[in-house]
């Protein structure tokens, strides 16, 4: 049985988001989808070259796949002002836009792609209703919890208020997948537990071998094959406590070939360009965003990966994106993250971890994988990327994803006769 699938995600390409590949796979394993999004702008905030932030566009993803993309107003340079007007601005589309693009076509499933906002669930509930479809969502970020980790909300009656409405979202939906195991209490906390399924993030996996033409600037490959040089990639924001890895290049001064390359841009990527300059730190490499298709001539060249998360509890709920990236590349991964995501390192015997914003201890963990023999260093990149292709292999986990929502669509099906 295929399924007839109607996307709703706030991102989707160009923006670099799972998503996108996963939709390539499903369509190829013989299901149906057309997505529903806005007008790229994640995350630089500025709508990206090519589009315009007014009116509604259609354009094709690759064969037989249509996404509709509905106005909205970008992100601009962040800010609770700023992304509350973007958030906002999508519902308001979604709502009056997807509706009309329908022509009398049916679904099977409302599938949602929900990181932060979870409100860009709204509109996909309108959809359910209006195509007497399944809707499930796949929760990626925990609302009301990670507003107030972030900062994003302070005052505990609006907290409440999120918590109402994030209470409300769930109960119009029909499954709650969860991307970590440790997602399940807290979503539970506003939903029946048995709409609650677990479904892990994705990577697709790709030659451990860079392709021989590159984007990437040769005196950076060249720096990268120099010394012993660890990666960062992703998101350079307030959530990926960068202030650790500023505190980590400071004390590993002491070892002259070692560097950390940050790949990626965000929120806080200026800071970090002061605090460089600042305190002179010339193993400190800002290397910018690239697409992610370059990412293996990173990692490929890299001693190691590195990840970071804050110290708050939210995130110890959660499994960086980054980490099935890191386990499919083949690298030895350093982590200072609490709970899930430090968890599934150690589980799957791919590096070492300390506990969040700990510098001292993500120091340690770097000298120790400095000072390994180069065969060690291999063996744990093997036994991440081992690990990978049992639990986060892409193809395989969109068959399961089409298992389960054929299941649940099954089961919906049958509670309605």
């Amino acid at each position: 049985m295929s399924l007839r699938i109607a996307l709703v995600s706030q991102y989707f390409w160009p923006e670099s988001f799972l998503i996108n590949d996963m939709v390539k796979i499903l369509v190829a394993q013989g299901h149906y989808v057309e997505v529903f999004t806005g007008k790229p702008n994640y995350p630089d905030g500025q709508v990206y070259e090519g589009y315009a932030a007014e009116g509604c566009a259609a354009e094709s993803f690759g064969p037989g796949v249509v996404v509709h993309r509905v106005p909205l107003r970008p992100r601009g340079s962040g800010g609770a002002k700023n992304l509350l007007l973007n958030y906002l601005s999508f519902v308001l589309s979604g709502l009056l836009f997807f509706p009309r693009t329908l022509k009398d076509r049916s679904f099977d499933v409302v599938f949602v792609f929900a990181p932060s906002p979870i409100t860009s669930v709204i509109p996909a509930i309108y959809l359910k209703w209006r195509l007497k479809a399944h809707l499930a969502v796949w929760v990626q970020d925990l609302w009301p919890e990670s507003l107030s980790a972030t900062g994003f909300i302070h005052n505990p009656f609006l907290l409440r208020v999120v918590g109402w409405v994030v209470r409300g979202i769930y109960a119009c939906t029909d499954s709650l997948l969860v991307q970590s195991r440790a997602f399940r209490a807290p979503v539970a906390r506003y939903a029946r537990a048995d709409k609650v399924i677990y479904y892990p993030n994705s990577h697709q996996d790709v030659p451990l071998h860079p392709a021989e033409t590159t984007q990437v600037p040769k005196e950076l490959l060249t720096e990268l094959e120099r010394g012993f040089c660890l990666v960062f990639a992703g998101n350079l924001g307030t959530a990926q406590s960068v202030e650790t890895l500023l505190q980590v290049a400071v004390r590993l001064q002491h070892l002259p070939d070692c560097k950390l390359i940050l790949v990626g841009s965000g929120s806080m990527l200026g800071w970090l360009e002061e605090q460089k300059a600042l305190k002179g730190l010339d193993n400190l490499v800002l290397a910018g965003r690239f697409p992610p298709a370059e990412m293996p001539q990173f990692f490929s060249r890299a001693a190691g990966l590195l990840v970071t998360l804050k110290a708050d509890e939210i995130f110890s709920y959660t499994i960086p994106s980054k980490v099935q990236a890191y386990l499919a590349s083949g690298r030895p991964i350093i982590a200072s993250l609490d709970g899930e995501g430090a968890r599934i390192i150690e589980e799957a015997g791919a590096g070492f971890s300390c506990r969040a914003e700990d510098a001292e201890g993500m120091s340690r963990c770097i000298e120790r994988l400095y000072r390994m023999p180069f065969t060690e260093r291999e063996r744990l990149g093997r036994a991440g990327r081992e690990y990978f292709l049992e639990h986060f292999e892409m193809n395989r986990q969109c068959q399961r994803l089409g298992e389960i929502l054929k299941a649940r669509v099954s089961e919906s099906r049958g509670q309605s006769k």
